[in-house]
């Protein structure tokens, strides 16, 4: 039974492969010392995305680079997480995310102000499909703390449904859109 779930696991990522935009954030080399001088491998940085809310990072080790990116590649798409986006263009709130000495700031923006974010997020967002975003690395500039902060300020974001759910709520109650409210000015006079 488990190996038929895996076989259909994997034939679904086979599947899914033509659509995700795959961007190499950085690709360093990275040299061991041995008896008979270095040995030279390198390491790259990848973030994966299906540009609809769907985004991962991987880093992979290897002697050559194609290698070392195919790695990536693969740790990038097990590693994917969802991402809720209002109207499928910005973020539903703005947000701080940490990572070891990397500090991100996510800030939502109005229709038409692009993505403006450095390097590695400015990776993240066009995986994930983010068309108007703010964000600002305060930290680290090191690509993979930066990379750690942004994801753990996505998986921080929640959508009002999410954060309705989780009260018992209704959405229009979270936005305190409550007409039959007793407290609301339009009823006081």
């Amino acid at each position: 039974m488990a190996r038929a779930d895996r076989q259909d696991r994997s034939n679904r990522e086979q599947k899914e492969d033509p659509e995700l935009i795959e961007k190499l954030v950085g690709i360093n080399r990275v040299a061991k010392v041995v008896k008979g001088g270095r040995r030279f491998g390198f390491a790259a940085l990848v973030v994966v995305g299906d540009g609809r809310g769907r985004v991962g990072h991987g880093a992979g080790k290897a002697r050559e680079v194609p290698e070392a990116i195919r790695k990536a590649t693969e740790q990038a798409k097990r590693s994917m997480v969802r991402v809720p986006l209002r109207e499928g263009r910005t973020l539903h709130h703005d947000i701080k995310g940490d990572y070891g000495a990397g500090h991100v700031i996510l800030r939502s923006a109005p229709s038409g102000t692009g993505v403006i974010a450095g390097g590695p997020m400015r990776a993240i967002f066009e995986s994930l499909g983010v068309q108007d975003v703010v964000a600002k690395s305060t930290g680290s500039s090191n690509p993979h703390n930066m990379i750690k902060a942004t994801f753990a300020a996505l998986n921080k974001i929640g959508s009002p449904r999410l954060v309705a759910a989780k009260r018992g709520k209704k959405v229009a109650e979270v936005f305190g859109r409550n007409s039959n409210d007793a407290n609301s000015p339009s009823q006081e006079k």
